[in-house]
């Protein structure tokens, strides 16, 4: 029986207008300005942050929270390397290698976490951390499932508490005032979302190599391979950094990228759920990798008095073998035209009266072109433009809103109400390139399941290595 979290279970009589218009989001000022969250703690007090993973984007995300204010009382990494790196940077911060041990030893001198570390333990240590009470930021994707990231908005919901994802384009200004002005409704009713990326730039599309080679002194295998099945340490296979493209460890290109290319979009065109995804092309299938280059499409019902809207998710380094996957010539024929040659990254929405385009990952910069018109415009210029009202408030920092959060202050703008939704939509996509193309995958989103294909199912809600189990 699909899972129904509390929250949804109330939610029977709501007809899918109205739950995408309540749940899908008037993405703007409505979460970014509403209720505070309190700690529940003396407010005069420093918060006291335990991190786990800090190596790669573990290290900035320590010392931008240091930076905010925070005290870093403990650190926690698999790998000795990075750990003491870290401590000797914060010396008076506990360490630890097992983030099970560090929370339950640590309960009562920590007040939030940080998580950094690969995607497959994103949704283990979160659910636990917030399920002990602790403000969270997570590192995008938010979790490796759509369970797990079901189970962290819930629990921000239950236990109040002051969360962000780790997409840090949500905090800057461009991608917020691209939402204000599709939702202005200057391009008219939107009808199409093209999103497309030069990932994989790590190694994917392959077998898993045979036999083993000696674990790194230092590292505990044990413990990185975390809730994932056990297998055998390979040199340069997956760690450092090697481990993306494994469908046990990472959620390939779609779950690297889209939480920043689709983020901007997402909000301006309030996509709740998608009823049907499929992977219309791939590169070749492997059983334990994701493919190089895949186009995916999103099937998105009526909402809110917006019409159905097709989204279509494009990826492949342009250095791969095999081409990379794009938008038509036809689609994309005035940035050609303007740019000389389509940007390794970006996004097109199309609409009835225009098209919005942001020629990067993080919806910084946007540029309007209305259908008598013949060349983009950044929308900060654009006549159009120009008189619509700032309705979002700006941000002081993306960490900074967390910060603020935690002591009080608005829910930051990639909350877990809206991250969790915008990641379990993504995973869909992640979903059905692991079921293979031409596989069109119908989908209820408040229950969680596929209608159509039973095998979903397993990849919805993972498998967990008996230990690793998430406790609700």
């Amino acid at each position: 029986m699909p899972f129904l979290s509390p929250y949804l279970l109330r939610m029977n009589s709501v007809t899918r207008r109205s739950f995408l218009g309540k749940t899908g989001l008037s993405l703007g000022s409505v979460l970014f300005a509403g209720p505070a969250i309190v700690r529940g703690q003396n407010l005069n007090s420093k918060i006291r942050l335990a991190c786990i993973g800090v190596g790669g984007k573990g290290i900035s995300d320590v010392k931008e929270s240091a930076a905010c204010g925070m005290e870093i009382a403990a650190l926690c990494d698999v790998d000795d390397m990075p750990l003491l790196q870290m401590a000797a940077e914060f010396p008076s911060a506990a360490k630890f290698k097992d983030f099970r041990e560090m929370l339950e030893k640590m309960d009562k001198d920590i007040d939030a976490v940080t998580i950094s570390t690969p995607d497959h333990v994103h949704g283990v240590a979160g659910i636990m951390a917030m399920k002990m009470g602790k403000h969270l930021y997570c590192q995008k994707p938010l979790t490796q499932t759509v369970w797990e990231s079901r189970m962290m908005r819930d629990l921000a919901r239950e236990k109040k508490l002051a969360t962000q994802m780790g997409n840090q384009g949500s905090a800057g200004p461009g991608l917020r005032r691209a939402v204000e002005v599709i939702q202005s409704g200057v391009i008219g009713a939107p009808l199409e979302l093209h999103v497309w990326s030069n990932r994989p730039i790590w190694p994917q599309g392959f077998d898993r190599p045979e036999g083993e080679d000696p674990i790194p002194e230092g590292l505990d295998w044990d413990l990185w391979l975390g809730p994932a099945t056990a297998r055998p340490f390979k040199e340069k296979i997956y760690h450092p950094f090697k481990w993306r493209g494994w469908t046990d460890f990472g959620t390939g290109a779609l779950g690297d990228m889209a939480c920043h290319g689709v983020n901007m979009p997402f909000r301006a065109l309030k996509l709740g759920y998608p009823t049907r995804v499929e992977c219309e092309i791939a590169s070749r299938a492997f059983s334990e990798t994701y493919p190089t280059t895949s186009r995916v499409r999103f099937d998105f019902p009526e909402r809110d008095g917006l019409p159905p809207l097709k989204f279509w998710w494009y990826d492949g380094a342009p250095e791969n073998d095999s081409s990379p996957l794009r938008p038509s010539a036809d689609i994309t024929r005035e940035i050609v035209q303007w740019r000389k040659k389509l940007p390794p990254s970006g996004a097109l929405i199309i609409g009835e009266k225009g098209r919005i385009f942001a020629p990067d990952d993080y919806g910084a910069t946007s540029l309007l072109l209305l259908n008598d018109e013949q060349q983009f415009v950044s929308i900060d210029k654009h006549e159009a433009c120009i008189a619509i009202p700032e309705s979002i408030p700006r941000s002081p920092g993306h960490y900074k809103e967390w910060f603020d959060a935690i002591n009080g202050g608005p829910a930051p703008y990639s909350n877990f109400e809206t991250a969790a939704y915008l990641n379990e939509i993504i995973l869909l996509g992640s979903i059905t390139q692991q079921l293979g193309e031409g596989r069109p995958m119908d989908w209820d989103g408040p229950n969680m399941t596929s209608t159509n294909i039973p095998e979903a199912a397993a990849l919805v809600k993972r498998q967990y290595r008996q230990g690793w189990e998430p406790v609700l």
